[in-house]
């Protein structure tokens, strides 16, 4: 990303998202949003992306073995969960009183 501009992304930390590219793939299945990387485009979310790692035993780690973590994804690859109308859905900003809220396409709905 450029220095000079920041860029904004209308998925948040605690949001529910669907996964609708890739291997974890499943557009009926809303899951939460652990982390958001702005800088690297980037999403984790949770059971999504899961790497292994096999590990030696060590001081810190004495049994050693595989180490299950998940790995961020780029954030183009999820859409926002419309609980109201059960359905993946993109999303629209709009002021309200000053303040800027989130307001899904299908339903109408704030979040």
């Amino acid at each position: 990303m450029s220095n000079r501009f920041k860029p904004k992304y209308n998925i948040k930390k605690g949001d529910q998202v669907v996964v609708i590219t890739g291997a974890d793939k499943d557009r009926t299945k809303p899951r939460l949003v652990k982390e958001v990387l702005v800088e690297e485009g980037k999403i984790l979310v949770e059971g999504v992306n899961i790497k292994t790692r096999h590990t030696k035993p060590s001081a810190q780690n004495t049994k050693g073995g595989i180490l299950k973590s998940e790995a961020p994804i780029n954030i183009s690859n999820v859409m926002l969960w419309d609980a109201k109308a059960k359905a993946p859905s993109k999303v629209k900003r709009e002021r309200d009183n000053g303040k800027t809220v989130r307001v899904f396409k299908k339903s109408g709905e704030k979040i």
